[in-house]
């Protein structure tokens, strides 16, 4: 998308934030700002932290320690008007499958007192800008998960919000589907004006949707930047060395000035290299030369996948499973 053009004072200050469960600790002192009109996307795997950094920041969960600014208000001092501010896409369904698509948005909309002589109009605005115009009048349990979704972030903007908060907003979802999501998101932040701040551990959607993305994992947070200047950071191609032999292969590549960094992943050798293409050459009669046998190799541009795997040496891990042991208190408290 490219990052916004005014920048203001950051509508997020988050200075270190932490979050612990008993012993552990989910959320390790994590500091970040988010600015005014800016998508912001917190980057990582399941048990990384990212839900439970933002259940935090919309008042879901205590903060242990730490503070956190949204619009202007300290989260734990003022959570009221936090509230007031943000509007929340949450990851599991929070939508009453007995009511119509316009029956939802219209309970919402008493929720947060949005006067009775806009909030008609709101909804029309809302349900033609997610192209839900036509179903209005069906029940949510005739809805595909994509029109489910759509519907849950038309109703998290009923307020106005000064930001969004979406947790996972693509999960479950088909690729298709998923990618029509991202155009929503997109035409979203530009048509409402607002902030956005997302968690997700699909790579390619961080990369098209967000104007920075902090990499999260074990709680932390290990890199921060616009995705293509993380990219850039690599300085480099990147093979990718598929053999039985890794270890091998890895011992005789560091006797060599060839590679600038190495990680050994299920049968893989990930490299980074300056001048991909003349150092594949040379990366195969080593091999050779040393009686290892190579399967396949492939050499193409940093990734933000191999941005991840350079930072914390392993790659993400995928779907399925909670965020730490606390999470099933976040379901249960979660503003529906």
């Amino acid at each position: 998308m490219g990052r916004v053009g005014a920048i203001m004072s950051p509508i997020i200050e988050v200075k270190g934030l932490t979050k612990r469960f008993g012993s552990l600790e989910a959320v390790h002192g994590i500091s970040f700002d988010v600015e005014q009109g800016e998508v912001f996307g917190l980057l990582g795997p399941n048990g990384a932290g990212k839900t439970t950094t933002l259940s935090m920041l919309s008042t879901i969960l205590t903060i242990t320690s730490g503070t956190a600014i949204v619009n202007g208000f300290d989260v734990a001092k003022q959570p009221s008007q936090v509230r007031r501010s943000i509007g929340i896409v949450f990851q599991e369904p929070s939508i009453d499958d007995r009511l119509t698509g316009r029956e939802n948005l219209e309970m919402h909309a008493d929720l947060y007192a949005v006067p009775g002589s806009e909030k008609g109009k709101r909804i029309d605005e809302l349900l033609k800008l997610v192209e839900l115009e036509d179903r209005a009048g069906s029940l949510m349990r005739t809805y595909s998960g994509g029109m489910r979704r759509r519907l849950e972030i038309a109703r998290g903007l009923i307020h106005h919000p000064k930001v969004l908060f979406l947790d996972e907003p693509t999960l479950g979802l088909d690729p298709q589907t998923r990618e029509h999501i991202w155009d929503y998101i997109v035409k979203l932040s530009k048509r409402e004006n607002i902030t956005m701040m997302l968690t997700t551990h699909y790579m390619e959607e961080a990369d098209k949707l967000c104007d920075r993305i902090a990499i999260i994992d074990y709680g932390k947070i290990i890199a921060l930047d616009e995705p293509e200047q993380l990219k850039g950071d690599l300085e480099g191609d990147i093979i990718t060395v598929k053999t039985e032999m890794v270890e091998e292969l890895s011992r005789k590549l560091k006797e060599t000035n060839l590679v600038k960094d190495m990680k050994e992943q299920k049968g893989e050798l990930k490299l980074i290299v300056k001048d991909g293409d003349k150092i594949v050459p040379r990366v195969m009669e080593i091999a050779a030369s040393s009686g290892i046998h190579v399967e396949s190799m492939s050499i193409h541009e940093p990734t933000l996948e191999d941005v991840f795997l350079h930072y914390t040496g392993h790659e993400i891990r995928g779907e399925g499973g909670e965020e730490y042991h606390g999470m099933a208190a976040i379901k249960r408290r979660s503003i529906r």
